[in-house]
């Protein structure tokens, strides 16, 4: 045994090499072209700031997650708590001296780009709960005591990301939580007793949101009340999607995106613009190109040895199915809007920083499938 981690441990770089899933990471290119496009588009068919600053993030970014990818699974396994006691630090220095913009603090300038912690945090979460359930006795999953431990971890950064405020990143790193929680063997009549509690909860947490959190859920429930204002980017966002039709109107020819009759095309409302220029066609390549994404990261999970990548592997793969869910759920006015970018699509240096990392970690998994962890 000590002789095959020995030589599981000590790949040579073309052993790792070989060992390398290009299916995804093709399928990761692929999106990243897609989005540089849909960013060209959004600046109105030239080169300017929103398709540099997307260029620059993507070529520093996805050679990160290929480096990232050859270091050995085991050095993530160790290091899972003290990134996730780095992430809860950056997020208390945040809450006393972040930049504030559009009464939110949650950035912190790195003069190179800015950062934005609880975007981290979606990762670290997932990182920090599969080494803790990698090596807990099976009888200790379902004790009190592991459970609050568990529920601690999660509402350590969900507190803080909600007090920012922040409401939508917090629920996502609360979801990405509770994701491990039931992939680590947490008994179902619990979540089913959290539910209940939260919705009997629902009437009073509502209370405590702010007045521009409760006019968004006022908008989600009839966005035709206030047309002019709150509701305005969903009626907007619907017509777009709408009006692209079967084929789209073609590249550049979105005219809801160049009459800027949509605020915010080029961050979470991104995929309006995409379905407006390339139709139900295109958002279906779209929504394909993903779920190639998501079947090669669980497959990654499926033949991984230690239990630390199974869980990593698995919580990952829902967390990005479930903001891929929330955004278009959001765009399309099924859920309120709360502030999710679509996964690489989205313009931001910090969520997709946090992707590349995930995807990155996923291929070291990859690479060092064969490998066990003590």
């Amino acid at each position: 045994m000590i002789q095959r981690h020995s030589l599981n441990s000590d790949l040579s770089f073309i052993q790792k090499v070989k060992e390398l899933d290009y299916i995804l990471l093709i399928s990761i290119l692929i999106l990243s072209f897609v989005s540089l496009s849909v960013m060209y588009s959004t600046d109105g068919g030239e080169i300017l700031y929103h398709t540099k600053s997307h260029f620059s993030k993507i070529a520093i970014f996805f050679p990160l997650m290929i480096i990232i990818a050859f270091f050995n699974i085991k050095y993530w396994h160790t290091f899972a708590y003290f990134f996730y006691l780095i992430i809860i630090l950056l997020l208390i220095w945040v809450s006393f001296f972040g930049l504030k913009a559009s009464g939110s603090q949650r950035w912190m300038d790195l003069y190179l780009f800015v950062l934005q912690p609880s975007e981290l945090m979606k990762i670290s979460i997932i990182l920090c709960l599969a080494k803790y359930y990698h090596r807990i006795k099976i009888e200790n999953v379902n004790s009190f005591t592991g459970i609050i431990f568990v529920l601690t971890i999660i509402l350590i950064p969900t507190i803080f990301v909600v007090s920012q405020p922040d409401l939508g990143t917090s629920v996502l790193i609360a979801l990405s939580g509770l994701i491990v929680l039931w992939l680590g063997g947490v008994r179902v009549k619990y979540f089913i007793f959290s539910l209940i509690t939260f919705l009997i909860s629902l009437p009073f947490i509502i209370s405590f949101l702010k007045p521009y959190q409760k006019l968004r859920i006022l908008s989600f429930l009839n966005p035709d009340r206030d047309p002019l204002g709150a509701g305005y980017q969903i009626i907007q966002s619907k017509i777009a999607i709408g009006s692209g039709g079967l084929d789209g109107k073609g590249f550049l020819k979105g005219t809801q995106s160049y009459l800027d009759f949509l605020p915010e095309k080029h961050t979470d409302f991104i995929f309006t613009l995409f379905s407006e220029e390339f139709g139900f066609i295109g958002s279906i390549g779209l929504l394909i190109l993903y779920t190639i994404i998501i079947i090669r990261i669980i497959r990654i999970g499926a033949i991984s040895r230690s239990n630390f990548s199974k869980l990593f592997c698995f919580g990952f793969a829902f967390s990005i199915f479930i903001y891929i869910v929330v955004n278009l759920s959001m765009v399309l006015g099924l859920l309120p809007i709360v502030g999710s970018p679509l996964p690489i699509m989205s313009y931001g240096g910090s969520s997709m920083l946090a992707t590349m990392i995930g995807f990155g970690i996923v291929l070291s998994a990859k690479v060092n499938h064969k490998q066990t962890i003590a």
